[in-house]
Formats: C-alpha cells, structure tokens, sequence
C-alpha cells in the first residue's frame, strides 16, 4: 500500500502522473490518497496532516509526501526506514514528524538512478524520483540500495506550549476544512474545567470546554480535544477560523474561567 500527501490539488495532471509511474512499476499495489490539498509549499502543515494520519495504516505501508518548494536545488531525497512503514519524500522536515514518532531505522538518501525515470526534470521529483522510489519499495527493493545512509534530516520546528502562572501559551498549528482553529495544545496540558478563556490577537471570548461540536448552540463556540489529542476552538456547524479572523502561527493564551 502506498498513501500520498501533496499540495498539487487535482486541477492538473501531477497527482496522475505520479500514479501511473507507480502502477507502471507495481500494478497491484493500491494507492491511498491522504490529501493533495495542503496549503501550497505550507510544509509543517503536510508533516501534521501525514502524522495524524499514518498511524492507522498498516505496517509496511509506504507514505509517499511531497510539498517541495526547493525542489531542484541541493536538497535531498530521502527515503526513512521506521520500525512500522517507510516514508519518501523530500528531506524538508516533511516527512519526520510521522516518523519520529514511529522510531526510524535508517534514513538513505535517494541517489541511485536505477530507481528514477531515465530522465529527471528539475521542477517535478514527484514524479521522476519520489514516485519510483516508493514503486520500488513496494515491489521489496531494500532501502539501502537507494543511497548511502544519512544522519542529519530536516525537522519542522513547532513551538512548544508556555506555562504562565494559569495561562497556557501555544499556537495554531492547523485549520481544518470545517475552520476548526487546531492548536498545539494537548490534552494533557490541560486542567479539568468548565469553561475557558481564549485569547487571540483579534479577539477574546470564553467559550465551554466540551467533550463533542454539538454541546455549542448553533453558530456559537466551544473549545474541545480533536480526534488527533490537540484542543480545538470550533463553531457548531460554523466557521471558526473565519468568525475570529485566526489563522495558522497565530499565539493563543488558554485560562480557566
């Protein structure tokens, strides 16, 4: 099984292109499609939608990501060898934030021709490197015979929650499609309490802190723990992220109330 991770959306040919080099090498080999709407070059936000997502794919399951904003520069390919699955992609931090989490083996880098398209673009690795790779993977090609093993990835950089006296300090790290505003805020940063105070650049409220959407009136707001274990500030069956005006890298100051 292969999943893939982009920002190429499906208005153009990429996504396909990369699936027929897959089925080209490996037929039979089913094709997940995790997303291909991440922000354009928005990076940490790939790493994230792939972390809450790759641990509930099969062990052995190969996750292809590439959201490459220095694609034909000096930056790696790489291919990370974890005690679960392997994941391919750019060496960009795209892809170790999953991994990490699953304990990595080994990390080689892609240099190996005999495992890309005989010929390689400069605008488009998914394609002539990243897609082969994975192809190969699947079909029991080792990872050691892609490159030599390397020791020095990328990591995304995500800032840790700040205690302050009662306030809890972090950031959003993600909205979603519904515009639930996703922070870095876990649920065992915090405190049981019925209600919370919530600051944002743009705004202040206190909302409840529930345990499901639907405990808010409609159109009203509530803090809850999202299916990935982050505190969530939502609207029921509204916009969140649009009603505050909140974006992703904004602070947010968590208090009981």
């Amino acid at each position: 099984m292969i999943t893939m991770t982009s920002d190429f959306g499906l208005r153009d040919p990429y996504v396909a292109e990369m699936k027929g080099v897959i089925l080209t090498v490996t037929p039979t080999t089913a094709i997940i499609d995790i997303t291909h709407e991440v922000e354009k070059f928005n990076v940490r936000m790939a790493a994230l939608i792939l972390a809450s997502a790759a641990p509930y794919f099969p062990i052995g399951t190969i996750h292809l990501a590439v959201v490459d904003p220095c694609v034909g520069t000096d930056r790696r390919a790489i291919v990370i060898q974890t005690k679960r699955n392997y994941f391919v992609g750019p060496d960009n931090g795209i892809l170790m934030l999953s991994a990490q989490s699953q304990g990595i083996k080994h990390i080689y880098e892609i240099s190996n021709p005999n495992f890309m398209l005989p010929k390689t673009s400069n605008t488009f690795h998914g394609r002539d490197i990243f897609a082969p790779a994975a192809a190969h993977l699947a079909i029991g090609v080792k990872p050691n015979n892609f490159g030599q093993e390397i020791r020095n990835p990328v990591t995304p950089t995500f800032s840790p929650v700040e205690q302050n006296n009662s306030d809890l300090i972090g950031e959003v790290l993600h909205i979603d499609g519904f515009g639930n505003i996703v922070t870095n805020i876990k649920e065992k940063d915090m405190h049981h309490t019925e209600n919370l105070k919530i600051e944002f650049s743009t705004v202040s409220l206190t909302v409840r802190f529930g345990k499901t959407y639907a405990q808010a009136e409609p159109n009203q707001p509530i803090a809850v723990v999202g299916s990935q274990g982050f505190v969530e500030i939502a609207v029921n069956q509204g916009n969140a992220a649009e009603k505050f005006e909140v974006k992703v890298g904004d602070k947010i100051v968590v208090t009981a109330a």
